[in-house]
């Protein structure tokens, strides 16, 4: 384990100060090693203080660049920011200078959009997060970095204590249409056919050559800990949903390791559509796809490499690679 890691975990097992010397004996290292540790965490915003008696346990740095990276097991540097207009735009501007493996994250977005350029409201409190990658994979595999980044997601809002699920392609969810069984349901059932209450969006942005991806720009904005009455109609968020609010450092730390897990390698890559079925709640309802040369509808029954929808019609059976997806009624 990393030095620092576990200086701060023995000192957050302690109710007091601890000497230098009796963290250099329980850690096994040099009081040296020890004192270059405290430095490092302070650097990095832990604010280790020291007393006659010894080192004070720091208080938690919060979602922010050194809590988000400290630990973090991904390979990606996180740049902070508590105000920016987009996050996507910046990591578009990284990738402009040649960097690769960059998180960008953000308290607050002002000019963050969704797809289509919809208007995405992004206040302080959320995760606003994206993840510029250089990915050696064929430029028709990118779909399931996007669908990739819908499971982490997912899975974090899981570990904080949220049943969400994935509208295709790439919308989180909780609860559904008619679902009016928590305290964030609103008054009216949605008429939408979003599927659920909206935690969270996904924008992929990417260049390459025709046959290689270049760079690839994932964005992810979660309502975290946000009151959903500030966002628009049929949105939510994660402390609304849990009813407390949720660790945001936790949360960020969570996606980020597990879309790294997921998009590591073309094997890793092979097991992005098997773990996106597993929460999906689109497979097995009647949709309605809006596409560029009209309408699809019938049964949701798959999805297949590299993303695309599988729907049986009334025509056969169709693939959908994108579109704007409804969920229908049974009535319907």
């Amino acid at each position: 384990m990393d030095t620092r890691r576990a200086l701060l975990d023995a000192l957050a097992a302690d109710d007091g100060p601890v000497s230098g010397p009796a963290l250099a004996e329980s850690l096994g290292v040099s009081r040296a090693a020890v004192w270059k540790a405290v430095e490092g965490l302070r650097e990095e915003g832990f604010g280790v203080e020291s007393t006659s008696e010894g080192y004070v346990p720091p208080e938690d740095p919060g979602y922010s660049g050194p809590g988000i990276s400290f630990g973090l097991n991904a390979p990606y540097s996180v740049e902070y920011h508590d105000r920016i207009a987009s996050t996507n735009e910046r990591a578009r501007e990284l990738a402009g200078e040649g960097a690769a493996d960059v998180a960008v994250a953000a308290d607050e977005q002002t000019g963050s959009r969704g797809r289509l350029d919809r208007e995405w409201v992004a206040p302080s409190g959320g995760v606003w997060v994206s993840v510029l990658t250089r990915p050696d994979v064929p430029t028709a595999r990118a779909p399931l970095f996007t669908l990739a980044a819908a499971v982490a997601t997912t899975d974090a809002a899981r570990e904080a204590g949220v049943d969400a699920r994935i509208k295709w392609p790439n919308d989180v969810l909780v609860g559904d249409d008619a679902d009016e069984g928590s305290a964030a349901a609103p008054a009216e059932t949605d008429s939408t056919g979003r599927g659920g209450r909206k935690l969270a969006g996904i924008l992929t942005e990417m260049e390459g050559e025709a046959d290689r991806v270049g760079w690839l720009v994932v964005g992810v904005g979660v309502n975290a800990n946000i009151d959903p009455e500030t966002l628009p109609a049929g949105a939510t968020s994660l402390s609304a949903e849990r009813g407390a609010p949720i660790d945001r450092r936790r949360f960020a730390a969570t996606l980020l390791e597990r879309y790294a897990e997921l998009t590591a390698s073309t094997a890793a890559l092979d097991g992005v559509l098997p773990a996106w079925r597993e929460r999906a709640s689109t497979l097995g309802r009647r949709v309605r796809v809006d596409v560029a040369d009209g309408v699809v509808e019938g049964t949701a029954v798959d999805v297949a490499e590299p993303g695309a929808l599988v729907v049986d019609t009334d025509e056969g059976r169709r693939r959908v690679h994108a579109g704007d997806c409804e969920h229908l009624r049974d009535a319907e």
